[in-house]
């Protein structure tokens, strides 16, 4: 995929109640930034199938380069993302599910 002038920024990203932000870039997807930073999400098939990364947005933007990110409309609108196959566009906060 190109580069666009977006792909270059870097966004704070944190875990709610979890320790420090990390850099979330703006050309990979959050899960790869969190584990680039040590910070261990749940994950498999990283294509946005299996869905074992779905985590709530508590603040925050991101946005998908895929048609269909493996979630509802329902959930989207319930704040749920999956950080396999999301892109920040926005410092943000994210909680895991319980």
């Amino acid at each position: 995929m190109p580069a666009t002038p977006d792909d270059h920024a870097v966004f704070q990203a944190r875990l709610e109640s979890e320790g420090p932000p990390f850099a979330a870039l703006a050309s990979q997807p959050l899960l790869q930034s969190a584990l680039q930073a040590g910070i261990v999400l749940e994950s498999s098939c990283r294509n946005g199938t299996c869905r074992s990364c779905i985590c709530r947005l508590a603040s925050g933007r991101v946005v998908y380069r895929i048609e269909w990110p493996g979630l509802s409309a329902e959930e989207k609108a319930d704040g749920y993302i999956l950080p396999c196959v999301a892109y920040p566009v926005s410092d943000l906060v994210i909680t895991r599910p319980v």
